[in-house]
């Protein structure tokens, strides 16, 4: 059986304490490697390497380091279809999606970075005749990247791309659920000559791996996309030692459908933000709120376009929903089926464990979910499920959708839909989240910041805002 391994000072190795977990297929339910348990020995190691580093990474400026990253993501490119398998195995999404969006997506993390830390400009500001101030930005040295499962190389380059093109060095940590990407990649680093020690990859678990970064005392910012509790449990340790935080968190998405939309667009457009990747996108919309005088309508053909949605193999070209990435994960998705029965909802279509036939008979497939008949404060409708389920519910006007879409401790992302250009407007800027789809979803531009409000998180990524995260401002003041 393959074991992954450690990448730490340009060379792949072992766990210090020689343990190992398993890892497995999400599609058939069994293991098919093994990824090293390491603990804080093995991030005290990556982190004495990344500080030894930093030196050399920073000394080659910002082409040079822009000229490696552009390497590494002509690498990846070069070896798209072992990344596409390898995403798609280690995952459970189907392999269509792993090719459309998740490896081009990392490739164009590495390059649009790469491309933006030569134009990343500093600010100045003349005082008449007295002084000039400009802003200095410098790479602060080690920076801690904590990636999860879901997106697994496209989320894991979303962070290490601007931190080693703002001129850090890197101690990060993949889900230990869906490490093969990272180990992949981590294989074409000597190759793209990213000098050892700039990047280090150390699998293993949250609370032992995760747990050392964030506390660390050589790395004095956290990059973390995970869950809310995890999030705060890094906020609660890293906050005394004045590290900076960047946590991009839950989310319980609404979508609004008023009733002057493109209906076909919409509902397109709708059950794709709702099923894509199982539901297990932090941007899915879970939550579908309808005008009343639409609703039935919308009902009744949402139900029939989720129902014609099929689940199967993941290689399978025809396949719209794989495996949910573990038997965990599995059980709690069908537990909230169960609570949102309890709750008196109505499961309209699915709500149960598909089992496919042969091989893949043991892997954790679910049927598209759809249930209607819940209160926006129900914990169906409050808390995040991340999986192929969603909430259906009426609204009357605009401040009851506004109203009902911000019922909930969380604020990541939302859709619109409406041909009336005020109101998207208007109720875009009153939705209490980080992003807000008008007509669209997933439409993303790297230019633009990312985050979320309340419980989705705190700090901003993407653009722009990810370099600066990754940097110390320090202001320079010559007096004329």
């Amino acid at each position: 059986m393959e074991r992954i391994l450690n990448f730490i000072d340009g060379e792949l190795r072992p766990p210090v304490g020689n343990a190992w977990l398993d890892v497995y297929e999400p599609a058939r339910g069994t293991v098919y490697a093994q990824l090293p348990d390491s603990d804080s020995r093995d991030v005290d190691l990556a982190a004495i390497a990344a500080q030894r580093a930093f030196a050399t990474w920073n000394a080659l400026g910002r082409e040079g380091r822009s000229n490696a990253l552009l390497r590494l993501a002509d690498l990846i490119e070069r070896d798209l279809e072992g990344f596409v398998a390898d995403e798609s195995r280690d995952n459970g999404k189907p392999l269509s999606l792993a090719r459309r969006v998740d490896i081009p997506r990392a490739i164009a993390n590495f390059r649009f970075f790469a491309t933006a830390i030569l134009h990343f400009s500093s600010e100045a500001h003349l005082m008449d005749d007295v002084a000039v101030n400009y802003t200095d930005r410098q790479p602060f040295g080690v920076a801690g990247c904590i990636s999860p499962w879901n997106l697994p190389l496209y989320l894991f380059t979303w962070k290490i791309a601007p931190a080693l093109a703002a001129g850090n060095c890197v101690v990060a940590k993949p889900s230990e659920v869906t490490p093969y990407t990272a180990y992949r990649l981590s294989t074409l680093c000597n190759e793209a000559g990213i000098p050892p020690g700039v990047l280090n990859i150390v699998h293993g678990l949250g609370p032992k791996v995760g747990a050392a970064i964030t506390a660390h005392p050589g790395i004095p910012a956290i990059s973390f996309t995970g869950g809310t509790r995890t999030g705060a449990e890094i906020a609660r340790v890293a906050a005394p030692m004045f590290k900076k935080l960047s946590l991009e968190l839950g989310g319980k998405n609404p979508v609004l459908v008023f009733a002057d939309c493109d209906f076909e667009q919409m509902l397109k457009t709708t059950v794709r933000s709702s099923f894509t990747n199982q539901g297990q996108i932090c941007l899915c919309g879970s939550r579908i709120l309808v005008e009343r005088s639409i609703y039935d309508r919308f009902r009744d053909a949402f139900v029939e376009r989720v129902r014609a949605l099929r689940v199967g193999d993941p290689s399978d070209a025809t396949t719209d929903l794989g495996a949910v990435v573990s038997k965990d994960h599995m059980e709690k998705v069908l537990s909230y089926i169960d609570l949102a029965k309890e709750e008196g909802g109505r499961v309209l279509c699915g709500g149960e464990r598909v089992v496919l036939q042969d091989e893949m008979s043991n892997g954790w497939f679910i049927a598209p979910t759809v249930i209607e008949g819940l209160g926006p404060a129900r914990r169906t409708n409050q808390e995040e499920i991340f999986g192929p389920v969603v909430t259906l519910q009426p609204f009357d006007d605009d401040a009851d959708a506004i109203r009902s879409a911000n019922a909930t401790p969380y604020g990541l992302a939302s859709v619109v839909w409406t041909s009336d250009l005020q109101r998207a407007h208007r109720v875009a800027r009153q939705l209490q989240a980080g992003i807000v789809w008008v007509n669209c979803w997933m439409v993303r531009d790297l230019r633009t910041p990312f985050g979320g409000m309340k419980q989705s998180g705190v700090g901003r990524e993407g653009g722009l805002d990810a370099l600066r995260f990754f940097t110390e401002a320090k202001n320079v003041c010559i007096k004329l």
